[in-house]
């Protein structure tokens, strides 16, 4: 079953508690959390005290996007608030083997991510390793933007990638652009999780929003 994964950046930031109950009551499996350090990406969003006090305001698994520069030095950090995801940038590091390890060895599951101009080939080397592979259907650092239709392709090249792989558990993710038109063509490329911010968000009524993006109509 396709996962959904409202993002936090699209929430009403003067009620973030509220607004992460709602998500949890109307069927999300995961609140994906974008954390952008103004240098990565030209915007600036939570920092881990925010995302610490939430937690405990959610029983919802925590899908941390780092959007940062040095990711390394935020995994200590964010595996002691509770993260089950901790995907950092392909271009963000040259060391990407050495911070996967780092972030199985502080207990949580590992995610590369790629801008939409790195091809999913970078993985090649690392694929067996990781949880997860995030492709950005959008260029990261802004919500609202409209998906990248070659995003399809990607997806596809990263399932298979990872079908490369008899043992790995690893899934899938889409992120920028997810809504009610586009979510059927990642699902049907073969995404496991759909990060969908204003679509969940904005929704009128979120829970039939969630339902949809799976494909329940």
């Amino acid at each position: 079953m396709v996962k959904i994964a409202p993002s936090m950046l699209s929430a009403d930031f003067a009620r973030l508690q509220e607004e992460i109950k709602s998500i949890e009551l109307n069927g999300a499996d995961l609140l994906h959390i974008d954390i952008m350090d103004g240098h990565f990406v030209p915007n600036l969003t939570f920092g881990a005290p925010v995302i610490k006090a939430l937690r405990k305001h959610t029983v919802l698994p925590f899908d941390v996007h780092l959007m940062v520069t040095n990711p390394e030095d935020y995994v200590k950090t964010f595996a002691d608030i509770g993260t089950e995801y901790f995907t950092f940038h392909a271009e963000a590091t040259p060391h990407m083997h050495r911070l996967v390890q780092e972030i199985k060895a502080n207990g949580m599951k590992a995610g590369i991510s790629l801008n939409p101009s790195t091809p999913v080939a970078m993985l090649e080397d690392i694929a067996a390793d990781l949880d997860m592979i995030l492709i950005m259907s959008v260029n990261p650092g802004f919500g609202g933007q409209s998906f990248i239709p070659h995003s399809i392709r990607k997806v596809k090249k990263a399932k298979a990638l990872l079908a490369y792989y008899e043992n790995t558990k690893a899934v899938v993710e889409v992120d920028g652009g997810v809504n009610l038109e586009t979510a059927p063509l990642v699902r049907e490329a073969g995404a496991d999780i759909l990060v969908a911010g204003s679509a969940v968000f904005g929704a009128n009524d979120r829970s039939e929003m969630i339902r949809s993006l799976r494909g329940y109509l």
